[in-house]
């Protein structure tokens, strides 16, 4: 059996040193830094430069020219959720944002309309007392749609029954329509009144309310 000579052997020394100095060389980048990238088992199972396409739906992690963790690069599911995290905060913010400046209009208008807390109060009676002359109006053609259902009845006309009770059955749902909107106007002014207070009474100071704006109708201010 022949024996390799030491130059064949000094030979191959070099050659599998340069292989090993060679592998990390191939797996960094220009900029000194390279990644690895996991399978989905969360396994690591290659570096390089980029991230090959399909293990890009998976994270990995950043490394610099020493092999220490810099940063981790994330998978495209973590990104999407990220984004949409970030999106929602945003509209958050907005919607926050948009808020404030609309009650900040509302506050300026409250201030232009009154001039003191009886001016709400009196201008919420004008508004229920229109409210209750519409009530008193519906009253009547009820009465009368109501003698003619009694008065149908009575006769077991069923045909004018049946058209009386439906007249009666309108009227008395325009007068509850029409409760329900006085209870809401003081409600309403009841808010109004409650928020004017606090503006003048130092609940929030008064001076940081623009009253600038023109007011709109104070009816409609919520």
């Amino acid at each position: 059996m022949l024996k390799p000579s030491r130059a064949k052997i000094a030979a191959a020394l070099v050659l599998a040193s340069a292989a090993i100095i060679a592998v990390p060389a191939m797996a960094q980048s220009k900029s000194g830094k390279f990644v690895c990238w996991k399978d989905k088992a969360g396994k690591v199972v290659g570096c390089g430069d980029t991230v090959p396409p399909e293990y890009r739906d998976n994270a990995g992690s950043q490394l610099d020219r020493s092999g220490m963790k810099r940063g981790t690069v994330e998978s495209a599911q973590e990104a999407a959720k990220r984004r949409a995290e970030e999106e929602a905060t945003a509209k958050q913010k907005a919607e926050e944002k948009r808020r404030l400046a609309e009650q900040q209009r509302l506050d300026a208008a409250l201030l232009n309309t009154y001039a003191n807390e009886k001016e709400i109060d009196q201008r919420r009676d004008r508004e229920l007392q229109q409210v209750e002359l519409t009530i008193v109006q519906l009253q009547a053609p009820l009465k009368n749609a109501t003698d003619r259902y009694n008065d149908a009845k009575k006769r077991n006309a069923t045909e004018d029954m049946t058209h009386a009770a439906a007249e009666k059955e309108k009227f008395e749902h325009e007068i509850a329509a029409k409760q329900k909107e006085k209870a809401d106007i003081s409600e309403r002014y009841a808010a109004h009144k409650k928020r004017y207070a606090e503006l003048r009474g130092g609940g929030q100071s008064a001076s940081a309310v623009s009253t600038s704006a023109p007011a709109p109708n104070p009816g409609k201010a919520r």
